[in-house]
């Protein structure tokens, strides 16, 4: 009965999260827009960035829909009557977390199809080779930044103060991962500031052949981490 529970509520946000305004437009509209610009742009300039457009425009999107789409998402379902609402029906207080982290993986996996697919018909960008590795690689990367949302939904209180909290987060994610420009352009602090986002590793990860561990390592980390945050943060949450 219970397995049949958390089915049910995943499947009802996944259906409201197709209507929210804020997830079309940080997991669809502006990633996809970006990725039609950008990939334009990057392709002319330099011809040699299709070998890796994917994978650099898939961790655009995925930072922007976990990053900036999640955490205000959390903050309402734990910041208002929403959360009373599940105590007094007896639904455990991760609850909501998990049915809107698994919807949130979901939209950001076929957005992510969706450039994998287009990219070579539209820019003639390579194909990473062994497809199904490539999804585990892409998954790994949207579970840890899924992981870092749900960490900041949860620790910041206020609408305003998170909109802020989530630019901050991810704009440096973005533009320290190398998937603008080669990182090592910057200067050395810089570079190892970068390596405290999933973006950084995610990059690295989704563009090395194989399935070396040295780049998944550190977003398992950061995954496992953000877990161990979310369990601190709940119960704290839940003595109150």
């Amino acid at each position: 009965m219970k397995m049949r529970a958390y089915a049910y509520g995943i499947g009802l946000q996944f259906r409201l999260d197709i209507r929210s305004k804020n997830l079309l437009l940080t997991c669809y509209l502006v990633p996809l827009l970006f990725f039609a610009v950008m990939g334009s742009i990057f392709t002319a300039l330099m011809p040699e960035t299709k070998e890796t457009l994917i994978q650099s425009m898939t961790v655009m999107g995925v930072s922007m829909g976990s990053l900036i789409g999640v955490p205000p998402t959390v903050c309402e379902l734990y910041g208002t009557d929403i959360q009373k609402v599940y105590q007094a029906n007896g639904a455990p207080l991760h609850f909501g977390l998990l049915s809107l982290g698994v919807s949130a993986f979901c939209h950001l996996m076929i957005m992510s199809a969706v450039i994998l697919a287009a990219a070579p018909i539209a820019f003639g960008a390579s194909l990473p080779e062994h497809l199904p590795a490539y999804a585990g690689k892409t998954a790994l990367l949207i579970l840890a930044s899924l992981g870092v949302a749900g960490v900041l939904g949860l620790l910041v209180k206020e609408q305003a103060k998170l909109t802020m909290v989530c630019q901050i987060a991810f704009l440096p994610s973005i533009l320290l991962s190398g998937i603008l420009f080669p990182a090592n352009l910057l200067p050395e602090f810089l570079q190892e500031a970068g390596k405290i986002f999933p973006a950084f590793w995610g990059f690295r990860f989704m563009s090395e052949t194989g399935a070396g561990l040295r780049n998944a390592v550190p977003l398992a980390g950061i995954f496992a981490c953000a877990v161990m945050g979310w369990a601190l943060l709940l119960r704290r949450r839940k003595n109150r």
